[in-house]
């Protein structure tokens, strides 16, 4: 994989865009495993992200930028002990009791806002909300001791493809200034996660539409995602403009009717302003899907 050169070495920066699945089916689906009762959906979304939790040192604190999240500005969770969050409907009772006793990292948070206002990046606080399913679903696959700290940040309510390339950026700026977590190494350098949940398709009537016209026009979008992401054929800015213009995509439409699921994968970007190190293709819900990783 490409390595990145540090403008601050004490940090070490890896990201990933992942797709997090439909709701709290990837733990059903994990704890029913051999039982007809619960569709076995999610198998290739489980062992990519258990292959991409072996594959990056493991974090000292982890960044969660949720596409459940949405405010008017950039905030941040600062709750020492988050609960969680069930934000969704019609799940089997044991849906509603699943744990993922991650702590908060409060200095992390507050350091991260400070440097965000900085850059003149409209970012608060939220002391009382808790983990939504976009950060825990896909961590208690990763990381299922729970033992590293963890924040989320919102996605801003504007939608703005371009506002959320710029937020990463600011991210990645914060992070050089300075920003490391309590539980460094004893060499002082700190592994910082960074990870975008959402879903690179997500087009709920889609996912289970069975023709073959709905899987040519998903294919052809995910086909589109994985060039912008991957080719060394574009330059920076280049690449940038295809994903600000996201929605020109073929059949862009189509697998995001409402983008909140492909933004995290703007801060992403941002975060690195390069080409993905790697895709990681699957089916997800019966659709092609891909997640994206950088590693400093």
């Amino acid at each position: 994989m490409q390595q990145r050169t540090h403008t601050h070495p004490s940090v070490r920066i890896n990201t990933a865009y992942i797709s997090h699945g439909g709701g709290p089916l990837p733990l059903l689906e994990m704890q029913s495993v051999g039982e007809a009762r619960t569709p076995a959906y999610h198998l290739e979304m489980i062992e990519a992200l258990k292959t991409l939790s072996t594959d990056l040192p493991k974090p000292d604190a982890i960044i969660v930028i949720s596409a459940h999240w949405e405010e008017t500005d950039v905030c941040v969770t600062t709750h020492p002990e988050p609960s969680l969050i069930y934000d969704y409907y019609g799940f089997p009772k044991e849906s509603y009791s699943l744990e993922y006793p991650a702590k908060g990292e409060v200095a992390l948070a507050t350091l991260l806002l400070k440097r965000l206002t900085e850059q003149s990046i409209a970012a608060r606080e939220d002391r009382a909300r808790g983990f939504d399913h976009g950060m825990f679903i896909p961590l208690s696959i990763m990381y299922p001791n729970a033992d590293v700290p963890c924040i989320q940040l919102s996605i801003t309510s504007d939608l703005d493809s371009e506002k959320h390339v710029l937020l990463g950026e600011a991210i990645r700026k914060a992070i050089e200034l300075g920003i490391a977590p309590i539980n460094s190494d004893v060499k002082g350098e700190a592994n910082i996660l960074v990870l975008g949940s959402g879903s690179s398709f997500h087009n709920m009537q889609g996912f289970f539409d069975s023709s073959n016209d709905a899987m040519r026009k998903a294919t052809r979008f995910n086909n589109w995602l994985h060039t912008t992401m991957q080719t060394s054929a574009y330059s920076e800015n280049e690449r940038k403009a295809r994903l600000v213009d996201w929605y020109s995509a073929p059949d862009a439409r189509y697998a995001h009717p409402r983008e909140e699921h492909l933004l995290p994968l703007h801060v992403c970007y941002g975060i690195n302003n390069r080409a993905a190190d790697k895709a990681m293709s699957l089916t997800l819900l019966t659709k092609p899907a891909s997640m994206f990783v950088w590693c400093d």
